[in-house]
């Protein structure tokens, strides 16, 4: 597939979120590595996101980072809860800005009670709050994810509030670690997800019952981090747009959610599905979620990263261009192939960033596929 000059493919053309300037729409989403001691970023990080910063993406969003210890999904995940995680992510932020100049925003989650878990290749079970690794998880309702984990601790009000003022405070200190731009986490089943989804919520106050006041959390937490964190980076948010469960969180919901949060200033909605309920039925598929990601971006008028096994630059073009999204996710493909956006620019004859130090790998064909951060 090749362009003429003046007809730049759609994936390599310029994208702003908020006052966030993107060179291209590629983005390289939040992906856990689970290797963090104490939520410390440590030499697995630098290693990890260096070479992901030089991939000529547009944006890197660093993992679900933890508000608090209690947030984390295992005990070795990055958190932004003290001054010693503070300052191991302001020494990973400083490196990735003498590799690269590409913008790098970070997830800011709360797992809530799918939190205490065991590492993914050590299972990911729930580990008990008496057991080493474990503690008391909290959530909407005092509801279990399964059967087999431990019950959660249903919040009052007064933790509602704590849980928020945490995020506002890593919103800050993400501010001054020099991070760029911040995505809360509102999907795959963890905090803000169960207070969304009626399948996990089943609170009687005003934090539980209708969607109106299923979404209050979410949007009281969207305002705090907005108003608290610098107003010239944006703040945005991923959310599940269904739980893929018969009476649960649905496109509807995800709709109308949408349109506060824009009303509330969120610039773009990065899309997903899913990670609620352990009978969620997905059609794995390529762009099983894109459907989500084109229904919000139309009916609530906001812009959209689209994710989901869009793993071939002709189809994340094709996406683009059809006007189904803003912007694709690569997640998985990142991870398999580092160089991902440098082979989509020589497939659909574009240029691409990446650092002098490699130009001398640019195949003869393409004679000018690189170009100078």
């Amino acid at each position: 597939m090749s362009h003429a000059p003046d007809q730049s493919p759609q994936l390599f053309t310029a994208l702003t979120i908020g006052h966030l300037s993107l060179t291209n729409r590629i983005v390289i989403p939040p992906m856990c590595q689970y290797s963090a001691q104490d939520g410390n970023a440590n030499d697995w990080h630098s290693m990890h996101y260096g070479s992901l910063a030089v991939s000529g993406a547009g944006l890197l969003i660093i993992e679900a980072t933890a508000v608090a210890p209690e947030g984390r999904i295992t005990a070795w995940d990055v958190g932004l809860y003290s001054d010693d995680n503070q300052a191991a992510l302001t020494k990973l932020r400083k490196q990735l800005a003498h590799m690269s100049t590409m913008p790098v925003a970070i997830q800011l989650a709360h797992a809530g009670r799918k939190a205490s878990c065991q590492a993914p290749w050590h299972g990911g079970a729930n580990i008990a709050p008496n057991q080493p690794n474990g503690w008391q998880t909290i959530s909407a309702s005092a509801l279990p994810h399964n059967d087999i984990d431990a019950p959660p601790r249903a919040l009052s009000k007064e933790d509602i509030t704590q849980v928020i003022a945490d995020f506002v405070r890593a919103a800050q200190r993400a501010d001054a670690a020099g991070i760029d731009g911040i995505e809360l986490h509102m999907a795959h089943g963890y905090l803000v997800h169960q207070f969304l989804s009626p399948l996990s919520n089943q609170r009687d106050d005003e934090y539980g019952g209708s969607l109106e006041n299923r979404m209050r959390f979410a949007l009281q937490l969207y305002q705090a981090v907005r108003q608290a964190f610098n107003p010239s980076k944006p703040v945005w948010v991923r959310i599940s747009a269904s739980d893929w469960v018969d009476g649960g969180w649905d496109l509807e919901s995800s709709v109308t959610l949408s349109k506060a949060l824009k009303a509330l200033g969120a610039p773009i909605i990065h899309v997903s599905s899913g990670g609620l309920s352990p009978q969620q039925a997905i059609p794995l598929e390529a762009g099983y979620q894109v459907g989500f990601a084109t229904a919000i971006k139309k009916e609530a008028d906001i812009a959209v990263i689209a994710v989901g096994l869009i793993t071939t630059p002709a189809y994340a073009e094709a996406l683009l261009a059809s006007g189904q999204a803003d912007a694709i996710g690569i997640g998985r493909a990142a991870l398999y192939d580092p160089r991902w956006p440098w082979h989509a620019a020589a497939e659909l004859g574009a240029q691409v960033d990446a650092p002098p130090q490699y130009w001398r790998s640019q195949p003869r064909e393409f004679k000018a596929l690189f170009r100078s951060q």
